[in-house]
């Protein structure tokens, strides 16, 4: 399936560059995610009119991936672009996809494209340590952190 025809037109999903990094730290930093290995060549963007809009990378691990960093500008939500990014990192992923999110509704969203909750014990042991400070927040302060790794469309 060819993403970008479902864009809106004028938007285009492409790599970032080093000069997008301003913009994707600010995303990154105002949305409250993760903000380490921020790295241009692990990014996918969504341009609209030569406006950074969507962003969204893919970390590396041994033996996984981690699907992270994904924002969309709070004036271009609610138009598919999350959809559209979430579903290209997929495609770009080379080995088993995981992500960690805040909450039922970003887990309803993620699983609604194809991934799961899967438990803590069933991680890879490259993401283990990454994920385990938020696995004890769960556990001591029951913060709502959901990890989840990608099964593929049922």
């Amino acid at each position: 399936m060819d993403l970008q025809d479902s864009l809106l037109p004028g938007c285009l999903i492409r790599p970032a560059t080093a000069r997008d990094m301003g913009s994707i730290w600010k995303m990154v930093l105002g949305a409250k995610l993760d903000p380490t290995q921020l790295r241009p060549q692990q990014f996918w963007t969504i341009v609209c009119n030569g406006e950074l809009v969507a962003c969204g990378q893919l970390r590396h691990f041994d033996n996984a991936q981690e699907l992270g960093s994904l924002v969309v500008r709070r004036e271009w939500r609610g138009r598919g672009l999350g959809t559209i990014l979430t579903q290209h990192l997929i495609q770009q992923a080379t080995q088993p996809l995981y992500l960690e999110c805040l909450g039922d509704r970003l887990a309803r969203f993620y699983t609604r494209l194809g991934f799961e909750i899967v438990p803590w014990q069933e991680l890879p042991r490259s993401l283990k340590l990454k994920f385990g400070i938020s696995h004890i927040a769960r556990k001591l302060f029951g913060v709502p952190v959901e990890i989840l790794k990608y099964r593929g469309k049922s």
